[in-house]
């Protein structure tokens, strides 16, 4: 096990990723995320792999649509919580530990494959190449990739709303991301990722080009709509909400 691996489960161990969508900009972006999946279902059924899953919220979710799962996750707790709650269920294929660099999986198998981890959490550009390369190897001709990264601004839009700009230590940290590219939180000052790679658009673009994908089209998952002052009370109108998630959709 190299140490960006060690990192990431350690990074989960501090961090409670089970119940990260529970917050208002959680629930937002959970909302707006299923309906990219959905917009990205060519077939119903699908063979669909969830790799980097987390906790599993969108392979169950998925699973109880009916579709075929492949859920996978690079650290043991979350795989275990996943199997502790699903491996009952008909629809899931299979459960495992895999490293998005070098999966067991065989050649093209997937209808859709959901990337939502490993983009971000590997800060070597050739890893993630690995990690997208892999991807293409297990779709099948016309399958679809959804890959999510984080936006290289993400942690400045923070640090603004949240007045964390002014914390020193967590503003080092932004303005080396920010010229960089790396979140570098290693001495645990803030209460954020370990590490992590935020890209610029052209850039994460260029990496799935280079590893043998198309871009089909690039989405704002949130955008700035978490920004919005009170939140947590906002979503309780589906009008509101549903002019936020267009605005995500802008961005």
């Amino acid at each position: 096990m190299d140490v960006f691996i060690k990192d990431i489960i350690e990074n989960y161990k501090r961090f409670d990723e089970d119940n990260r969508l529970t917050s208002p900009y959680g629930i937002l972006e959970e909302e707006h995320t299923r309906r990219l999946i959905v917009e990205n279902i060519q077939f119903n059924p699908s063979v669909i792999f969830d790799i980097g899953g987390g906790t599993g919220h969108y392979a169950s979710w998925l699973a109880n649509l009916g579709h075929t799962i492949h859920f996978s996750d690079i650290v043991p707790d979350h795989v275990n919580l996943f199997k502790q709650r699903h491996s009952a269920s008909k629809n899931i294929a299979s459960i495992g530990i895999e490293d998005a660099r070098n999966l067991s999986y065989q050649d093209s198998l997937a209808d859709l494959i959901i990337l939502n981890g490993p983009l971000y959490h590997l800060l070597k550009r050739d890893d993630r190449i690995n990690v997208l390369k892999e991807a293409k190897r297990i779709l099948k001709s016309g399958g679809q990739l959804l890959g999510f990264s984080i936006s290289r601004f993400a942690g400045l839009d923070y640090a603004l709303s949240s007045g964390e700009v002014f914390n020193d230590n967590y503003y080092e940290m932004v303005k080396e991301e920010i010229v960089t590219g790396f979140r570098n939180n290693t001495n645990l000052k803030n209460k954020t990722f370990t590490q992590a790679y935020f890209h610029l658009l052209d850039e994460v673009e260029a990496e799935f080009i280079e590893s043998g994908l198309k871009v089909k089209k690039s989405y704002g998952v949130l955008g700035q709509a978490w920004n919005t002052p009170n939140l947590d009370i906002v979503i309780k109108d589906l009008a509101k909400k549903e002019r936020l998630l267009e605005i995500a959709d802008l961005m």
